[in-house]
């Protein structure tokens, strides 16, 4: 009887692999659902600008901290974006601080809300995502300087009739200016609005008379025109050159720049004054 013969392991035989037991699934873990609404305290406080994250847990625990008008102290304390943070009594936000120049064109408003207007914020819309309010205000058919940002507790001081901010106005008259008028704005002249006093006036160097220069601090809305026309005088022209220490230098019309870091600690610190 013949042998049967068998294939050979390592020649005919088709490997097979081994096959493992499957290893034992790990349970599922919940996760925490995130928030994304809702941000750190200390985070919050650190990304308004006012301090670091560790002095901010230290002021947290020092009870100078208050979220909707309650004082917090809890570290690790979250708070929503809508919420009302107030630090040593101020109001602050946690959104990057913002600081634009604008040299703003004629019939540009500095309104906030205008309806099929041309306005500032047209200009300036690719600054900030941020909402940029304008510190102070120029009339629609003036130009010059004007700063706008989003940091309000500096738009409050600068805009406050006692800061001694100093504006320089390049102004065209419609008529020569007396020399007589000219002595009675250095003197001083009481409107309706109030007492006015120019730190300086004078004719614009080679030009002809009707062209003035005239430095003021004042915050009232309109002066530059409400000094001349007591005078007798039309505006016919009206330019800011110079706003809070910062010039129109290397800014053509209806361009806007960011501040230097050194300008911005100028006016926080109001060394241009």
């Amino acid at each position: 009887m013949k042998k049967k013969s068998y294939p050979s392991d390592k020649t005919d035989k088709k490997y097979i692999p081994k096959r493992f037991p499957k290893k034992p699934a790990k349970p599922a873990v919940a996760k925490t659902e995130k928030n994304e609404d809702e941000i750190r305290l200390n985070k919050y406080i650190a990304n308004s600008g006012v301090c670091s994250r560790r002095d901010a847990d230290i002021y947290i625990a020092s009870g100078n901290v208050t979220v909707n008008g309650k004082i917090v102290n809890e570290l690790g304390f979250k708070v929503k974006i809508t919420d009302e943070v107030k630090f040593d009594g101020a109001h602050i936000t946690p959104e990057k601080k913002v600081y634009v120049l604008l040299n703003k064109p004629k019939d540009f408003t500095t309104d906030v809300e205008t309806d099929n207007i041309k306005s500032i914020f047209d200009l300036v819309k690719t600054a900030s995502k941020s909402v940029l309010l304008p510190v102070g205000r120029l009339d629609k058919n003036a130009s010059g300087l004007i700063l706008l940002t989003n940091d309000r507790p500096l738009i409050t001081k600068l805009t406050h009739h006692q800061t001694p901010v100093k504006k320089i106005y390049h102004v065209n008259l419609d008529k020569n200016l007396k020399s007589e008028d000219l002595k009675k704005l250095e003197d001083g002249i009481k409107l309706e609005e109030g007492f006015v006093k120019p730190d300086e006036v004078s004719y614009v160097e080679n030009a002809s008379k009707n062209e003035v220069g005239i430095q003021l601090r004042s915050s009232k809305n309109n002066i530059v025109r409400l000094l001349f026309e007591h005078l007798g005088y039309q505006v016919l022209k009206l330019d800011r050159v110079i706003f809070a220490g910062l010039t129109k230098k290397d800014l053509d019309r209806g361009r806007w720049r960011y501040l230097t870091p050194q300008e911005i600690i100028n006016l926080k610190n109001f060394n241009i004054f």
